[in-house]
């Protein structure tokens, strides 16, 4: 938060430029509140494209490749099923597909307001048309199928099509349900003999009635939403053309984004993002109900929620928002999901809610013995600071605490795990990785026209000077990659973990648009977040869209899925700058070494090797997306896929036999604090049964020296011979 108010400081005379640039500023009041002002629109578009163009690290030029661009992502967000649009409002849309830039431009809101009006009339046509279908029972018996890759699909030629759409899809969702409450039914015969079992009418008819509840919710919603919501839909397939992290935030969005910096979540613990029509796990936040409960996962996708023992409403094409605030509700109340699992399978999960604390944001340490030696793990999950409070916790100090302690308990190695860390304050990479170098460069930044900036830790003092290892994963992020990079260069310590990690290798900062405008004259207009600066390894090698590569790559349940930065096709290059001066680290005689170890454990290993094969069958099962709607042969595919999971299912019993433990002065305070007691024996669970974790030890293992590992071998003998006598 400080790098934004710095930087909003630095740049105030732009700030009065902004206001002084056009006479709309002033022309005009605005209530704020009205449902359609195009006055208000231009305005946006004028503020946003003004601040994008001055502030944004490289801009993308506004010409008919922008245009282009644009048309592909609003169209897409208004109908990623095409199942409202017709070919015919495509051919009529697509007449401003190089119109755009010149729009944009020239604050002409006539391609939205074309969009917005058709699309609000081809949503009261669905209305009736989902009714209809569902006036009637379907035939299962009809040997017919659907395929659900819309971006492939075709729009509806007519009419005649669009209802036939419709139908299918409609047909697939309440076949499921059927499968499933047939399933039901059966496991209640074979534990209650004496229970009467629903007939195949009734339930056929509970699968329609429960279909027509859901798609009247969500028109419902749809219903809600006005012109302004759907104008931030058309803001942000604008903004985010000049790079995935640049956005609009709405008025209510910003309150949200606010809301979320507190720290502070209330509800199952887990980090949503819409996948087509779908809601996706994307993260499960440490300590939260879901965590505890340890059955939802990321990439699992939400397709119903019942509150309680109510009927679960349908959610697949609903908004993420609408999604959320059914998700969401008071501690101690139930929800449950279903949830289409990587694998294929569904799951009914219940959970209940809690208030996820922001303990479980910071790091944490645990100790294992292993070989006759005792090693460090590290945990952490963010990069936080506190920027309001100097005296407030941040991960720069608590590493450096959780590795003093680990000094004091006589580790002979340490294990940083950053998988899953998202990122988060620059100035805390540096301390941390201060921690295990001499003084030097950590990373190196670059603003739009300006030098480089080159980062330094200047503590010549190095808190642990022994064996490190850095584990990461497709979802180390930002800051994470800032220091798994920092370390690799200085040949400091080992990655292991995925092929490469995430590949953001960007700054945004968020500007308040009504810090431009008199406030007394306007409405609300939201906030941008717009991309600022670059990373640069000290290597001079960007981490945008190339990650960084682990030193030792262990197979990945994930690793063909695509998720990285260098997935999304107008991400910002990957370029490269002038090396800082830095010295690589020299007391690592058996680095390489270990490296070669590792990869020949990994290669011979079964579980490894199930975990490939695993990987392989998730991604030719997302490749999979013809279904069929004859009730035998649906059933058969169902079968036939929870069969082939079977075989995957060593892969969740695994256990390393290691045993983890909090550190004394933790203990201490687990014996008063029953919660953390709680969390710490899960996390500790946890490890134990994660086959990275022990490859990581095992890595550790070898890096230690001759003299360490003799010294530490004849101990480990004198108290095998004591037990021997």
């Amino acid at each position: 938060m400080n790098t934004i108010i710095n930087f909003m400081k630095r740049n105030y005379k732009i700030i009065l430029v902004v206001v002084c640039i056009s006479v709309t500023l002033f022309a005009f009041k605005m209530s704020g509140s009205k449902d359609n002002d195009p006055e208000k629109d231009k305005l946006l578009l004028e503020l946003l494209t003004f601040v994008i163009e001055k502030q944004h690290y490289n801009p993308a030029a506004i010409d008919d490749n922008f245009s282009k661009g644009i048309y592909k992502d609003y169209i897409e967000a208004l109908d990623p099923s095409k199942r409202f649009f017709l070919q015919s409002d495509i051919n009529e849309f697509s007449k401003y597909e190089y119109q755009l830039d010149d729009q944009l431009i020239n604050k002409d809101l006539t391609f939205f307001n074309l969009t917005y009006a058709r699309l609000v009339q081809r949503m009261n046509e669905s209305t009736k048309i989902y009714k209809s279908i569902l006036g009637k029972p379907f035939d299962y018996t009809t040997d017919e199928t659907i395929n659900i890759d819309y971006d492939k699909a075709p729009y509806p030629k007519d009419a005649a099509e669009l209802n036939d759409k419709w139908r299918k899809q409609i047909k697939l969702s309440t076949l499921s349900s059927l499968v499933d409450k047939q399933k039901i039914e059966q496991d209640k015969k074979k534990n209650d003999p004496s229970y009467k079992v629903k007939s195949y009418d009734v339930l056929e008819k509970e699968t329609r009635d429960i279909s027509g509840k859901s798609l009247d919710e969500y028109f419902g919603f749809i219903k809600d939403l006005n012109r302004n919501d759907w104008f931030s839909v058309y803001i942000n397939s604008i903004t985010a053309r000049f790079d995935p992290h640049t956005n609009y935030f709405a008025p209510e969005e910003k309150a949200r984004f606010d809301v979320s910096i507190s720290g502070k979540l209330e509800g199952i613990g887990a980090r949503l993002q819409k996948k087509n029509d779908f809601t996706e796990i994307t993260e499960l936040i440490s300590g939260g109900p879901a965590w505890r409960g340890k059955l939802l996962e990321a990439g699992d996708l939400i397709m119903k929620v019942g509150q309680g023992n109510k009927e679960a409403v349908e959610v697949i094409g609903m908004r993420l928002d609408d999604v959320v605030k059914k998700i969401k509700g008071p501690k101690g109340s139930e929800v449950r999901l279903t949830v289409k699992k990587v694998d294929g399978t569904i799951k009914v999960i219940s959970i209940v809610r809690d208030i996820v604390e922001i303990e479980e944001t910071y790091a944490k340490s645990s100790i294992v013995n292993k070989n006759g030696l005792k090693y460090g793990v590290i945990y952490l999950p963010k990069f936080y600071i506190d920027f309001v409070n100097k005296n407030g916790r941040d991960a720069g100090k608590d590493i450096a605490l959780e590795v003093d302690r680990l000094k004091k308990a006589g580790v002979n190695g340490i294990v940083l795990d950053v998988r899953d860390d998202g990122g988060g304050s620059l100035s805390t990479v540096v301390d941390i990785a201060g921690l295990f170098i001499e003084q030097g460069p950590i990373v190196q930044i670059k603003s739009a026209g300006r030098k480089k900036e080159v980062l330094y830790d200047r503590d010549p003092k190095i808190e642990w000077d022994g064996p490190l290892v850095i584990m990461v994963n497709g979802f180390s992020a930002s800051a994470s990659e800032i220091l798994a990079a920092a370390i690799q260069d200085y040949k400091r310590g080992i990655i292991i973990g995925s092929k490469q990690t995430y590949g953001k290798g960007t700054v945004q900062n968020v500007f308040d648009l009504n810090e431009f405008v008199r406030s007394s004259l306007v409405g609300d207009l939201g906030a941008l977040k717009t991309t600022t600066q670059k990373f640069y390894r000290i290597n001079g090698g960007s981490t945008q869209i190339e990650g960084v590569r682990s030193d030792i790559v262990m197979p990945d349940r994930y690793a063909y899925l695509k998720m990285g930065e260098r997935d999304i096709d107008n991400a910002m290059p990957w370029d490269k700058i002038d090396k800082a001066d830095y010295n690589e680290w020299s007391n690592n005689n058996n680095f390489s070494q270990a490296i070669v170890n590792s990869k020949n454990r990994i290669l011979s290993n079964s579980q490894f090797q199930l975990i490939e094969e695993n990987a392989k069958w998730i991604d030719n099962r997302s490749k999979e997306n013809v279904y069929n709607l004859n009730i035998n042969k649906f059933k058969s595919a169902q079968a036939e896929i929870e069969e082939k999971a079977k075989k995957y299912k060593p892969l969740s019993d695994y256990k390393n036999n290691l045993i983890f433990t909090s550190l004394p002065y933790e203990k201490v305070i687990m014996n008063n604090d029953v919660t953390l007691k709680e969390k710490r024996d899960r996390w500790h669970e946890a490890l134990s049964k994660d086959i990275y974790v022990e490859e990581a030890l095992n890595v550790l293992d070898d890096l230690q020296t001759k003299s360490i590992s003799k010294t530490n071998m004849s101990t480990k003998l004198k108290k095998d011979n004591l037990v021997k006598s």
